[in-house]
């Protein structure tokens, strides 16, 4: 039996899923035996899901490319744990490479079952390949609950692992059956940094950096992104996931009409709030559903 699934959501991006496995397959074969690999086709119907299918004949036979067409967007993430046929599982972006040895030591991390129940992360490689992000400190800027920040500790691999507030979410892992979900009424992209870890926190779970397990995200796209990325998706999220975990609204339309987009609040929060009813019975109190 294997013992790591590794999954990536993909949307319009060969490249990138094509280097991020086959530098898996190429830079990790210590591992690689005990990895099984899921990738999700979230656009099939285009020259790059065409070209994905071609791919994935290269493939090893525990190998999956499942196409999911019938929605778009960050929650879609939920079916890779879904679909995992192992005890872990790591999430990454279609662009992300791991730093050597990162692979093997996570899974050796799983087998002594050193941090359970846990949401596992690591370090963000700068493309000088000599600086790291560790964490998000859980501030509002640019339309993100969240603001790169650098703890010392991740600069030392041989560093146990710490407890962080957040991460950007290209990549992280933890075991299946510890998965706490993205809001599967979540649209479109953003807006689930910082909620999902204080949905483990909330859970009496831990959120943790582990210093070895670094990787190195893509982040230019002189293209252009090819699945749309929009205010009003994000706002929804924030506003959706902020209910659903009882938290203050106030903050997330402080943020925005600071970005002069007052005017979309009002009817966002109204989506929100129906969106939230319709699937909740946690009680909500009319201060925090004031869109002044």
């Amino acid at each position: 039996m294997n013992k790591l699934t590794i999954g990536l959501l993909t949307y319009d991006d060969f490249d990138g899923a094509y280097f991020t496995v086959q530098a898996l397959r190429l830079y990790h074969p210590e591992a690689m035996d005990e990895v099984e690999l899921l990738i999700l086709d979230n656009h099939p119907s285009s020259n790059h899901g065409h070209a994905l299918t071609r791919f994935s004949a290269w493939l090893r036979p525990q190998d999956r490319l499942i196409p999911v067409d019938k929605q778009t967007g960050t929650a879609q993430r939920n079916l890779i744990f879904d679909l995992a046929r192992t005890p872990a599982v790591l999430c990454i972006d279609s662009h992300v490479l791991l730093a050597p040895h990162a692979l093997a030591k996570l899974i050796a991390h799983f087998d002594a079952d050193a941090t359970p129940g846990a949401l596992l992360q690591g370090p963000l490689i700068l493309d000088n390949l000599t600086r790291h992000y560790t964490h998000f400190e859980p501030k509002w800027q640019a339309g993100m609950w969240g603001i790169w920040a650098e703890d010392e500790r991740g600069a030392d691999l041989n560093r146990p692992p710490f407890d962080i507030p957040s991460q950007g979410l290209g990549l992280f892992a933890c075991r299946k059956a510890d998965w706490l979900g993205f809001n599967p009424a979540f649209r479109g992209f953003g807006g689930e940094e910082g909620y999902i870890h204080t949905k483990y926190h909330q859970a009496g779970q831990r959120t943790l950096c582990l210093p070895w397990l670094r990787w190195l995200h893509r982040f230019e796209r002189p293209n252009g992104i090819p699945y749309p990325i929009n205010w009003e998706d994000r706002i929804f999220n924030y506003l959706l996931g902020h209910l659903e975990l009882g938290l203050p609204l106030d903050p997330i339309l402080e943020h925005f009409r600071t970005l002069n987009l007052q005017n979309i609040l009002p009817k966002l929060l109204a989506q929100a709030q129906n969106t939230f009813q319709s699937h909740q019975t946690k009680l909500i109190s009319p201060q925090q559903l004031s869109p002044t």
